[in-house]
């Protein structure tokens, strides 16, 4: 049975995506720090005839990493999720070396990490997905949010080389930018707590259902290294 691991898992995005990959015969590992959290969607995988399971780790702690892949056995398909501390995503003209510093070690150097240690198991099977998500400032310039899209726009540029070098190996690499907020997401929540979190926008909303399609498709047709989603993202 191919396996799919979601790191950084969350209510909208990433439970969708476990879903939809779920249906069509993927045993899915669910990862993030909250295990409480994890377990309450392995229950709702399960109660629909899937197979997952949860793994409380905390992604920021790379020292682990090698520790956390080896668990998870196989990996064929992985949705590799960058993490940003709030106090990182900062406008253009408050960013400091300590914040980047900050927002490289998440968005960056801890999805690389993941990545090195996956990539082994699936050039040896000549196969596998690896899948990033990310906001419309990696790709497009939103002062607002630049301490966020300068970190991300590294990990964009690595993905794309990334499928560019993997291309003629059997992995395909690809990237959904989204310029919209998902529904369900801890950032909905967060924005619906604290309207000051929305840093003036008022983004178009995104079903996880539909993202979920999304990466579905990119993985089976492996037609671009890239979607994009909503206008601040075209």
């Amino acid at each position: 049975m191919k396996r799919l691991a979601i790191f950084g898992a969350g209510p909208g995005m990433g439970l969708a995506t476990a879903r939809r990959f779920g249906k069509e015969g993927f045993e899915v590992a669910l990862v993030s720090r909250n295990g409480a959290r994890l377990e309450s969607f392995v229950d709702i995988l399960t109660s629909e005839g899937l197979r997952a399971k949860g793994i409380a780790a905390d992604l920021a702690d790379i020292s682990g990493h090698a520790d956390l892949v080896a668990g998870l056995g196989h990996v064929d398909v992985a949705v590799i999720n960058g993490f940003l501390d709030m106090s990182a995503i900062r406008p253009a003209l408050d960013i400091d070396v300590d914040t980047m510093r900050t927002a490289l070690e998440g968005a960056v150097l801890a999805p690389l990490s993941l990545t090195r240690l996956l990539l082994p198991g699936m050039l040896d099977r000549g196969d596998g997905g690896l899948l990033y998500g990310f906001g419309a400032s990696a790709k497009n310039p939103l002062p607002a949010l630049a301490g966020a899209g300068t970190a991300q726009a590294s990990l964009r540029n690595y993905a794309f080389n990334l499928n560019l070098a993997l291309a003629d190996k059997g992995i395909y690499v690809g990237a959904l930018t989204i310029g919209a907020l998902i529904r369900e997401s801890d950032a909905e929540a967060l924005f619906d707590a604290d309207p000051a979190a929305r840093r003036g926008f008022e983004p178009e909303m995104a079903e996880p259902a539909d993202l979920a399609d999304r990466l579905w498709r990119m993985y089976t047709e492996r037609a671009t290294p890239e979607e994009t989603v909503g206008s601040l993202a075209a």
